[in-house]
């Protein structure tokens, strides 16, 4: 145990929570090609979308996704993350 209290845990859990809504969006940006404009962001992800909905099941495997998952995430519009 590092020591903290319970009152600076629920503070730091707290922070934690905030911050992921901030996450998504830069872990979003992290998986896209650097220097894209918005519009260019937008077309990558449709793109990459329509790829991963093409992919056999062996494929998904390799990456790590179920059919299930990516079709959740095929079938997102292009400006949703």
């Amino acid at each position: 145990m590092n020591g903290l209290s319970d009152v600076r845990l629920t503070l730091h859990s707290q922070e934690l929570e905030a911050g992921q809504k901030d996450n998504a969006w830069h872990a979003a940006m992290r998986n896209a090609p650097s220097g894209l404009s918005r519009w260019e962001l937008f077309w990558h992800r449709l793109h990459t979308r329509k790829a991963l909905l093409s992919l056999t099941l062996d494929q998904l495997k390799d990456i790590g996704l179920t059919r299930e998952q990516a079709l959740e995430e095929g079938l997102k519009p292009f400006w949703r993350i």
